[in-house]
Parts: structure tokens; sequence; C-alpha cells
């Protein structure tokens, strides 16, 4: 009798335990607010080092309402819950899921009328490790960067913001020979005077591999630095530049020559 209680009390526990595994390793969900469409901005994204989940919606609720529903129903969870903001043109409600280590939040804007929400849930616990970022290049002078790269490695993008002390032109040229360091061509430049402010843009290729770098005139000794880099084989199916196919093309004939080369391995 003993021995029958016994083997169903470990059942019993060998499945609570399961069952806590199944569901902590399910996704974590982002912010929903009812009625409203949600779109995905990417997959999981590494944002200085900590993973986020980011969507967006519009709704034609206002934007009290919206914040409204968040606020009252994580504190009727009875989690920390933080409201900030005007509540007409922009807002931020957030709060903390202690157990889970998670935050969850929703940042309003309007526009067009509309509240456009961006959904967000961020992980406290777990950081990413370092990784180097092809491509993405450190300038001297710099005054901020913050990286943000997708999950869905190896045909994920990687990018980095930066604000760098140093003029445009000088700052172009340091992006130029930093990218040469690494082997990365440059094969387009496009530049001049936007909207009253000097903008350029460089594309540079290597192997198969594309690094976008958007360069825009602060003020006269401060220039800010968009750079992204994209592999050629991307899940997603969003096609590469023409560049990119070419550089691909121009290492697949260096590698066939290299091993028609005499004493190569077949």
């Amino acid at each position: 009798m003993l021995s029958t209680a016994s083997s169903a009390l470990r059942r019993g526990l060998l499945l609570g335990v399961l069952l806590t595994a199944l569901s902590a390793g399910a996704e974590q969900e982002l912010p929903v607010y009812p009625g409203a469409v949600h779109t995905r901005i990417g997959k999981d994204l590494v944002i200085s080092g900590e993973y986020y989940r980011l969507a967006y919606f519009t709704t034609d609720d206002t934007m009290e309402k919206v914040a409204s529903y968040f606020e009252k129903h994580w504190r009727g969870l009875g989690y920390p819950t933080v409201v900030e903001g005007d509540l007409r043109e922009e807002a931020v409600v957030s709060a903390l899921y202690t157990r889970e280590g998670l935050q969850r939040g929703v940042v309003l804007r309007k526009h067009l009328g509309k509240t456009v929400g961006f959904s967000v849930l961020r992980d406290l616990w777990v950081r990413a490790p370092r990784k180097d970022a092809p491509g993405l290049v450190k300038l001297e002078g710099t005054l901020f960067s913050q990286d943000i790269t997708t999950r869905d490695d190896p045909g994920g993008s990687r990018s980095r913001s930066s604000l760098v002390q140093g003029g445009l032109e000088a700052v172009r040229q340091q992006v130029s020979e930093r990218l040469a360091q690494q082997g990365f061509s440059l094969v387009r430049q496009m530049g001049g005077p936007m909207g009253g402010e000097q903008r350029f843009t460089l594309e540079h290729a290597r192997k198969g591999e594309q690094v976008v770098t958007t360069l825009g005139q602060v003020d006269a000794d401060t220039t800010a630095l968009l750079q992204m880099w994209m592999g050629s084989d991307r899940p997603d199916a969003v096609p590469n530049d023409e560049a990119v196919r070419q550089s691909r093309e121009a290492w697949e004939r260096e590698q066939k020559a290299a091993q028609a080369r005499p004493g190569n391995p077949p």
C-alpha cells in the first residue's frame, strides 16, 4: 500500500516537473491590445546585449484608453506597474514580472489621428553572449554606440548606431579605411544635401556580405552613423543588393581557381 502511494507520489512529482519545464520553455508572449492587429518587428532581437521582442499596432482608441487598459490589466494581476507621459502625445506603461524575470511594456504615440503602440518584452535575467559584429566598425571619438542583432544567425542582420566626434568627411574616411582593413570593398556611394543636411550612404561588400553605412551631419564637429550588416543568404527571402551577388560570385570563382591549382585537394 505504501509502495503504491509512494509510486503515485513520484509520478505526480515527475508530472509536475515536466509541466513546469514545458511552461518555462514556451515562448513568452508580447503585450496585446484587444481588437488590434499586432505585427512583429523582426524575430528575437539583441539590443545592447539584452534580449527583446517587439511588435507594433494601431488603434482608433485614445491613448488614455489604451494606457488605462494595460495599467489595469497588469495591476489586476498583481505586478508592479508604472505609467509615464502626458497620455495625449506620448505614454509608456510597463510592468515587472518579478518571478519570471521579465519586463512587459507598451510605448504609445499619436500619429495621423491614431494611437500607435509598440509592444515590448524584455528579458531581465539573461544576457546575450558577446560576439564580434562583422563589418560594424568602432571609430575613434565615439560618444555613443548601440548594437541591435537578430537571433536568426547566420542569415540575420546586425546594426550599430553611433554618435561620433568629428566632421562628416573625416568620419566617412575613417569608416572606409576600417572596412578596407576587414577586406570590404566600396561598391557604391551616394551623398549630398538632403533636407538641408549633408548625408552619405556607403555600400561595401565582401565575400557575399554587405555593409550599408549612412552618415549624417549633426553639427560641424559631430556625425551620426548608422551601419547595417547583412548576410547574403537571408532566411526571410529579402533580396540582397546586386553588389552582394557579384561579390559572392567573385569569391566562388576565387575558391574554384584555388582548388584547381596543382597540389590542392579537389
